[in-house]
C-alpha cells in the first residue's frame, strides 16, 4: 500500500470512528444514564464503554495488525507498529452534566525503536456541537472539511489562555501555572475539556495548558495542533511522546504562535 493510500484509508476510518462513537454518545446524552466511579475516582457511563467498543470493532476490521489503547477497555497488540489511542468521551463530567463540550479523541501513532513514538493522525470530535477537527497524515488540519489555522500572537501579554481548573496541580506546578496565568491578557477556566485545544487550532485562543493528562488525553491533540500551524509540547518544551504521561507527568502546553509558546515554557520553568 502506498503512503498516500494508507493515509486516505486512515482518514476515512477516523471519520467512521467519529460517526459511530458520536451517534452512541448522543443517544445517551442528557438521558439520565447511570454513572459509575472508576478506581481513579473519575466517572464513567455506558456511553463511554459502548462508544469505545464500537471504535475498537471497526479498527480491528480495517487494520487487524494495528494495536489499540483505549481509556475504558485497555490495550491490545501492545507491540504493534501502529497504535490507535482512543478517549471515547473526553469530559465525562461535562457529558453527565448535560454540557455539550465533551469530545471524542482519536489518535494514531507509529511506534519507534526508542519508545517515543511518532504522532501520525488525530481527531477531536464534538458530536453535540457538530464540529470535527482532523489533522496529520501529511495534511493540513481541517474543521468540518475547512482549513483550521492558528492565529498570530507574539507577546504573552496579548495572549488568551484556557485551562481546566488548576486545583489538581501540585504545589510546584501550581506556582509555575500562576506565573503564566498572571502574564496573559485573558484566562478562562472550566469544563471545556479538549475543546480549548481545538480552539487553539482554529485561532480563537492562543494557549492551552494542562497537567496530569493521560496518553489518551493528548495523543490526538498533537497532530491537530501541529497540522494547524501550532506548537504543543510538555512544560519543558520537549515533544510529547507515548511516554509523556509518566516522563513529563502529563504536562502539556499548546500555542498557536511559536513565540508565545517559547515565552510560556520559560515561565513554566522559571524558579519559584
Amino acid at each position: 500500500m502506498t503512503e498516500g493510500a494508507f493515509a486516505d484509508r486512515c482518514i476515512a476510518l477516523v471519520h467512521e470512528l467519529a460517526d459511530a462513537s458520536g451517534k452512541i454518545a448522543l443517544t445517551h446524552f442528557r438521558a439520565n444514564v447511570t454513572v459509575d466511579t472508576k478506581s481513579d475516582a473519575t466517572p464513567v457511563t455506558i456511553a463511554d464503554r459502548d462508544a469505545e467498543a464500537a471504535m475498537r470493532e471497526r479498527i480491528r476490521k480495517a487494520f487487524p495488525d494495528h494495536g489499540i489503547l483505549g481509556e475504558e477497555h485497555g490495550q491490545e497488540q501492545r507491540d504493534a507498529e501502529w497504535q490507535w489511542i482512543l478517549d471515547p468521551i473526553d469530559g465525562t463530567a461535562s457529558f453527565i452534566s448535560g454540557v455539550p463540550l465533551f469530545g471524542t479523541l482519536i489518535g494514531l501513532w507509529q511506534r519507534t525503536a526508542d519508545g517515543a513514538g511518532k504522532p501520525y493522525l488525530g481527531c477531536i470530535n464534538h458530536p453535540a456541537m457538530n464540529e470535527r477537527w482532523i489533522g496529520g497524515a501529511g495534511k493540513h488540519t481541517t474543521v468540518n472539511g475547512k482549513d483550521a489555522r492558528v492565529r498570530t500572537c507574539a507577546a504573552i501579554a496579548d495572549a488568551t489562555l484556557f485551562a481546566t481548573a488548576p486545583g489538581g496541580l501540585d504545589a510546584q506546578q501550581g506556582r509555575a501555572f500562576a506565573r503564566l496565568e498572571r502574564a496573559v491578557n485573558r484566562r478562562r477556566f472550566g469544563g471545556t475539556d479538549c475543546y480549548h485545544y481545538a480552539m487553539v487550532a482554529s485561532g480563537w485562543i492562543d494557549l492551552a495548558c494542562e497537567a496530569g493528562l493521560k496518553l489518551h488525553d493528548y495523543a490526538a491533540l498533537v497532530p491537530v495542533i501541529t497540522g494547524a500551524g501550532g506548537v504543543i509540547t510538555d512544560w519543558n518544551g520537549r515533544a510529547l511522546t507515548l511516554e509523556s504521561e509518566t516522563s513529563a507527568r502529563g504536562e502539556a502546553i499548546a500555542a498557536g504562535d511559536a513565540r508565545v509558546h517559547a515565552t510560556a515554557v520559560t515561565m513554566l520553568q522559571a524558579s519559584a
